[in-house]
């Protein structure tokens, strides 16, 4: 029996073992820490041989394959020595395409920033449209979970992937038959050498394998994915539909002087959709564009924009206390994500930021913080270069746990004025991960409300 090796035991990972297990596969999965519940609890039940706490080369070296998780970097020696061994290593998602049934189609989302929202709208456009859809990747349950679960009649028409970098870069034959690529921004770059030419290409990625009646959506004012788009175009069959923001022009665009969202035929005024900001103008265009290639009516799509209130830990409202307005932007672990998060703001704001930083350059928001923002509270374990780029910029409050972050907004913060979370930066010095934060913070700010 062959056998197949499963590289981490998250979600993706658990998904693909399961999967592995009920299409015959022999199976072993390796972490190289200690398995979360209920992932642990459920590959013992299933009988899937698993170990946690290291590698076993020994056996690893005897795979057929290997799924490897997303967070497991190519740097990893595990990852050089299956390499050196020649034995392909794939992602969960392009284990998962292998069975999918001939009448299921697939969206797939990436970008360096919303991906989520725009995932997510999609879906709900084609709930409310009565397609049979579901998501997948990087939200909701692995797709290889919902594949080795259904039987091949009954999966969905659609599922609506949203694809990390690193998910694209294990991605060989799987074909979208809708592909979005939001924007390009520099975000994990430690894991491509810290050279941005190789993350472009990884986003490139998941044009790979479209056909002539597939669509390709990409963002028209994007600069990094105008500048690479010609090295792809040339073998690239599929049709191009760019989405633009900042002029009315483009199959996709946002018509400033009228307010109005235009793509082909479909018309529909800004100031009916609920979650505001020019991000989301732009995330929406991308899945109006999506979902009318893939036969959603119009009727749907209006219905969708007018009543989608946005995604957890993404410009999120938490609670008005005293006046003041608390928004929940945990998502946001990169500068691009903080840039539009200020950008929307329309009210005093007290910005709370850090965490570990992935080498930010903070330049580029100073015109928004001194336009926006009554001061900047720093929340991490290391906060020097974010107390280096804002000082004597806006006030500064250094502070090194949640409770102290928010002591030091209650004292600055005024009747009218935002309290903003969007950290700039990952989660890993005080939290689990993103939602671990935001989800803390909101709690702590509805704590106020009770006192």
């Amino acid at each position: 029996m062959a056998l197949a090796v499963i590289l981490g035991g998250g979600e993706s990972g658990y998904g693909s073992a399961v999967l592995a297990a009920s299409k015959g596969y022999d199976v072993w999965l390796s972490d190289a820490g200690q398995l979360k519940e209920p992932y642990r609890s459920r590959l013992a039940e299933r009988g899937i041989a698993f170990e946690e706490g290291s590698h076993s080369l020994g056996s690893i070296l005897e795979a057929e394959f290997v799924v490897k998780s997303p967070g497991i970097p190519e740097s990893s020696p595990v990852v050089q020595a299956i390499r050196e061994r020649g034995i392909p290593v794939i992602s969960e998602i392009e284990f998962a395409g292998r069975y999918l049934a001939p009448h299921t189609r697939t969206v797939c989302i990436t970008g360096s920033n919303g991906k989520t929202t725009t995932t997510t709208l999609i879906h709900a456009m084609m709930r409310t449209a009565g397609f049979r859809a579901e998501l997948a990747g990087n939200i909701g349950r692995s797709l290889a979970l919902q594949v080795a679960e259904t039987e091949p009649e009954e999966q969905p028409d659609w599922y609506v992937i949203e694809l990390s970098s690193f998910q694209l870069d294990g991605m060989y034959d799987f074909r979208a038959d809708i592909a979005l690529l939001l924007n390009i921004t520099p975000d994990h770059l430690d894991r491509y050498d810290h050279r941005m030419e190789n993350y472009v290409a990884s986003k490139f990625r998941i044009t790979q394998n479209l056909r002539p009646d597939d669509l390709f959506v990409c963002n028209g004012e994007d600069p990094e994915t105008q500048a690479y788009l010609p090295r792809v175009q040339e073998g690239l069959q599929a049709e191009i539909c760019s989405f633009c923001v900042k002029g009315a022009s483009g199959p996709a665009s946002y018509d400033a002087a009228a307010g109005m969202l235009r793509c082909g035929g479909f018309e529909f005024p800004v100031a009916g959709m609920r979650i505001k900001g020019l991000h989301n103008i732009a995330n929406a265009l991308a899945a109006i564009a999506a979902c009318r290639k893939a036969g959603v009516p119009d009727t749907a799509i209006a219905e969708t924009l007018r009543t989608f209130g946005g995604v957890e830990h993404r410009l999120e409202p938490v609670a008005t206390i005293d006046g003041v307005e608390y928004i929940n932007d945990s998502k946001a672990t990169n500068v691009d994500s903080v840039w539009y998060a200020l950008q929307s703001m329309t009210r005093p704001t007290v910005w709370i930021a850090g965490g570990t930083d992935k080498g930010n350059d903070y330049g580029v928001l100073m015109p928004l913080v001194r336009e926006h923002v009554r001061a900047v509270v720093c929340m991490g374990l290391d906060n020097a270069k974010l107390v280096r780029s804002f000082t004597g910029v806006v006030p500064v409050y250094d502070t090194s746990s949640l409770a102290a972050a928010l002591a030091a907004c209650r004292e600055v913060a005024e009747a009218g004025d935002t309290v903003l979370l969007s950290p700039a930066c990952a989660s890993f010095d005080l939290f689990r991960n993103y939602e671990d934060r935001g989800r803390q913070f909101k709690e702590a700010v509805r704590a106020f409300s009770g006192e």
